[in-house]
């Protein structure tokens, strides 16, 4: 590293770093070859407060290369259940984070990079990410942003000159990604796990007086600081399965306290519905596929509860029970999450009995008829105005489908709403545009292969208004053709 000082125009305030020793070591990106700024995302750089706009600066910043002023880099050391088995020690391989801001708003910021070198936990990896991986998890966590699904977020892409080998040699990159924090259930784990009781309520208090303040005046903090980030990750799971996001990797590193969604590995959006989805080449039985997901969710949400029970109450038995409790109730959450959205998306607001089996029966009537999720609500709704039965051309065999849909029409009678209030309501929820997997890919292959970003660059700005149509783009909004073919995501380590 050089002595040179960089200011972004921002200053950092290191409430992990200053609080949390012990939790994390601190260390330096690796210097690349030659680190060039190929994406800013200068909406999220104003909400931040950068106002350096020198490329070469902010280059080296942004590779790892050059630490910030007022930066405190350091690497998270943390745990994890990784496809139901105990890793005591895993922590940030890969990743650096440079500190904290507060943005425009007056909130925390975390600042982090991805792939910018080796750390004390790389565990024998080279620390480095290759150009496709850093590519696709921008454009995936920016279209979730859009989606107004809490995300981590994409705040800048940089190739650093050097060429990685995974199967072959790739472009090196370097994200940097922007969360509430980078605390996980893993995060827990690891103390819990070493008996280091005294640090488990170190961190608990930390992630209550930063995540969820109103905690603090709890006469039970520790027990409703599980039901906080237990609500959180039933509305997160639930919006995802409303989309058709499939995550691909739900070990509890990769769960965050704050409730965003974090890591971007194996993860797609569903063309075809599919209870079964799963993209994940690593996941051979299905564990995190698209219907497991809830259920994920609340197993990763038991062990954070496990590592709080000497805090929730001194009878071992009496704090199992009441953490028990509160576990069981992610259903009821994540149900009533999910059917609103459901409800939603079919165009009802008000809530009457048997909703739940209506839209489950929609949901047997698609599965397996090669039905493309995401255009199925868009069609419903323009059905539902012009009076037409598009939606039926979707389905392989439309048998099941034709007997719901008079059902629907007849409780969507039941609405207040007039049918262009419905639409209207289906069409503020429905996305035209996700991240096509096929688009995805071409995009990488474009940059990786030729240098060319445009293709990117679109699809960036398409996702950017998932709701609207936009003139001149409707192959964004087709399902891939068959000659795509199944696809298959990998881990990007």
């Amino acid at each position: 590293m050089s002595n040179q000082v960089i200011d972004l125009g921002f200053d950092f305030d290191n409430s992990y770093a200053n609080e949390l020793e012990g939790f994390y070591v601190s260390c330096q990106g690796e210097k690349a070859p030659s680190p060039e700024l190929v994406k800013l995302n200068i909406a999220l750089a104003e909400q931040l407060g950068i106002s350096n706009r020198d490329h070469a600066q902010l280059a080296e910043v942004f590779s790892g290369s050059e630490a910030p002023q007022g930066a405190a880099p350091l690497a998270q050391v943390y745990a994890g259940h990784q496809f139901g088995g105990f890793s005591p020690q895993l922590g940030d391989g890969r990743a650096l984070l440079l500190g904290e801001v507060l943005d425009s708003s007056g909130k925390r910021q975390d600042i982090q990079l991805k792939g910018s070198g080796r750390t004390q936990f790389s565990r024998g990896g080279d620390g480095k990410a290759v150009l496709g991986a850093i590519l696709r998890e921008y454009i995936l966590c920016e279209a979730m942003h859009a989606l107004g699904i809490a995300t981590t977020r994409a705040l800048a892409v940089v190739t650093t000159g050097e060429p990685i080998y995974r199967t072959r040699y790739l472009p090196g990159a370097v994200l940097t990604r922007v969360a509430s924090s980078h605390i996980r259930v893993g995060t827990f784990e690891y103390f819990a796990a070493q008996g280091a009781e005294d640090k488990v309520k170190q961190l608990a208090d930390y992630a209550i007086a930063r995540h969820y303040p109103e905690l603090k005046q709890s006469s039970q903090p520790y027990l409703d600081l599980v039901c906080a980030v237990r609500d959180k990750q039933a509305q997160l799971i639930a919006q995802w399965m409303l989309v058709g996001f499939v995550h691909g990797v739900m070990n509890t590193d990769n769960m965050t306290i704050s409730g965003e969604t974090i890591d971007y590995g194996p993860c797609a959006f569903m063309d075809d519905y599919d209870a079964r989805a799963l993209f994940s080449s690593i996941d051979q039985d299905g564990r995190y596929s698209y219907s497991n997901q809830p259920a994920m969710a609340q197993w990763d949400l038991a062990r954070f509860a496990e590592t709080l029970l000497p805090f929730i109450d001194e009878d071992t038995d009496k704090a199992i029970e009441l953490a028990t409790t509160e576990i069981k109730a992610f259903w009821e959450q994540f149900r009533a999450h999910w059917l609103q959205g459901m409800r939603a998306k079919i165009g009802m607001m008000t809530e009457l009995d048997g909703d739940y089996e209506l839209c489950e029966q929609l949901l047997a009537a698609m599965q397996g008829q090669a039905v493309d999720y995401t255009q199925l609500f868009r069609l419903l709704a323009d059905d539902l105005l012009t009076d037409s039965n598009d939606a039926e051309s979707l389905f392989t065999d439309s048998s099941l489908f034709m007997q719901w849909k008079p059902l629907w029409l007849v409780r969507l009678a039941q609405e207040s709403l007039s049918a262009k209030e419905s639409v209207e309501l289906m069409n503020s929820v429905n996305p035209i545009y996700i991240p096509r997997n096929h688009l995805v890919e071409a995009a990488i292959e474009a940059a990786e292969e030729r240098n060319d970003y445009q293709p990117f660059e679109t699809l960036v700005n398409v996702l950017a208004q998932p709701f609207t149509r936009q003139q001149g783009r409707e192959d964004y909004a087709q399902p891939a053709p068959a000659s795509f073919g199944k696809f298959t995501t990998y881990c990007g380590t």
